[in-house]
């Protein structure tokens, strides 16, 4: 299995869920061999993980985002920064020496930041390779055409691949329609969430200015997540203003960084709200949990959102959602509000609507955490050994 990072190391989305789909893959007696472009200590026992990095480097060291620049470290203490394009062209000569020594059944490969490696890893060992798209440059880009060089990389991967994993109909959808692949090369398996990992907090919570305020009737939405315009942050700003033109003590906290940072303060500073706005960047551990435990809704407006499990997170620490229609994890999530992206009067409504209403916050967030319960990823591991059974050469049962 090829993928970019995993948990604690980890940017973004992609890490956690490679981690709790190989978890759960794990107890049904697959064996991973999971490949990084990096090395680091994941305190991981159920797969072996393995650093795909060239010969007498001792340390990588990745920014904050997942598709930025890297730097070496070799043995001698020199440093290297190295562009994202040449870390994929060396993580795919890490990964010829592997696939050459390997021996395994089946490629797994996680986005279009390890197809260029998947792929020779197929030319070269002759086994079958399943392509697994958690999110597209056409999401990424905010459903517009991004990155020509990342696209390409993208529609080779695919069309190279056996099988097409997709995480969500809805992206299964846009990959059809972009990419122009058929539909009877692609499998619907999505995502989920481990919700034995995913405890509340009873220690005091670390947004104390925003607790004091809510003593004294003030209400906090949050989003939570990279902030880029595939994340749709710019229109719910536009939304934040027409709630506190009706309901004036709402704050909103954005926790996250991304290359929209400097200008979403500007437009918060612009709409005149910059005083109910909140920007506390990148959060790891407590203050990240304590982020949706501090919020009476939580709100992904996203563009194109393939999955999106923040909305599953936020429920699992007390938080109602409301999500966007163009997202995937509206497929097995139904107790939450659904508004789409461009629709600011409408999402301004239904966020209204929950600061203003203590009772309906409480009763939607009971709904959605039954629903929540029932959550696994057990099924979707199932349904990834059976492709792997499917497509491998050999016998993995």
């Amino acid at each position: 299995m090829l993928g970019w990072e995993l948990p604690p190391h980890n940017s973004g989305g992609l890490g956690v869920a490679c981690y709790q789909l190989c978890e759960a893959l794990a107890k049904q007696d697959v064996s991973i061999e999971f490949i990084l472009p990096y090395d680091a200590d994941h305190g991981i026992d159920f797969m072996r993980v393995t650093p795909a990095i060239p010969q007498h480097v001792s340390q990588v060291i990745r920014s904050g985002i997942a598709y930025d620049s890297f730097k070496f470290i070799y043995d001698d203490g020199t440093e290297e920064e190295i562009s994202i394009f040449e870390q994929h062209r060396l993580f795919e000569r890490g990964v010829e020496d592997i696939a050459r020594l390997g021996d395994f059944d089946v490629i797994h490969a996680h986005d279009w930041l390890t197809m260029r490696a998947a792929m020779r890893a197929k030319q070269l060992s002759g086994k079958p390779l399943i392509v697994h798209i958690h999110a597209t440059e056409f999401d990424r880009a905010g459903g517009k055409s991004g990155n020509p060089i990342v696209e390409e990389i993208e529609y080779l991967g695919m069309m190279m691949a056996d099988r097409i994993v997709t995480v969500s109909a809805y992206t299964k959808e846009v990959v059809m329609r972009h990419y122009g692949i058929p539909a009877d090369k692609i499998e619907v398996v999505h995502n989920s969430i481990d919700v034995s990992t995913y405890v509340p907090t009873s220690s005091t919570n670390e947004y104390t200015y925003l607790n004091e305020m809510k003593k004294h009737g003030w209400r906090v939405v949050s989003n939570i997540g990279r902030l880029t315009v595939q994340k749709g942050l710019y229109n719910l700003l536009l939304a934040a203003q027409k709630v506190i033109e009706k309901a004036p003590k709402t704050l909103f906290l954005i926790v996250g960084s991304g290359e929209q940072y400097q200008e979403l303060i500007e437009h918060a500073a612009n709409l005149g709200i910059s005083d109910k706005v909140i920007f506390v960047d990148f959060q790891r551990g407590k203050r990240w949990r304590d982020a949706f435990e501090v919020s009476d809704l939580f709100v992904m407006p996203s563009v194109s959102e393939p999955f999106g499990i923040t909305p599953l997170e936020a429920i699992a620490f007390g938080t109602p959602t409301l999500i966007s229609k163009q997202s995937g994890v509206g497929e097995i999530l139904q107790n939450c509000l659904k508004v789409d992206f461009w629709d600011i009067t409408e999402m301004a409504n239904q966020i209204t609507a929950v600061v203003s209403n203590d009772t309906l916050r409480d009763e939607l967030h009971d709904q959605s955490f039954q629903e929540y319960l029932q959550l696994s990823w057990d099924a979707s591991a199932h349904k990834m050994r059976g492709l792997y059974e499917v497509h491998s050469l050999g016998d993995i049962r």
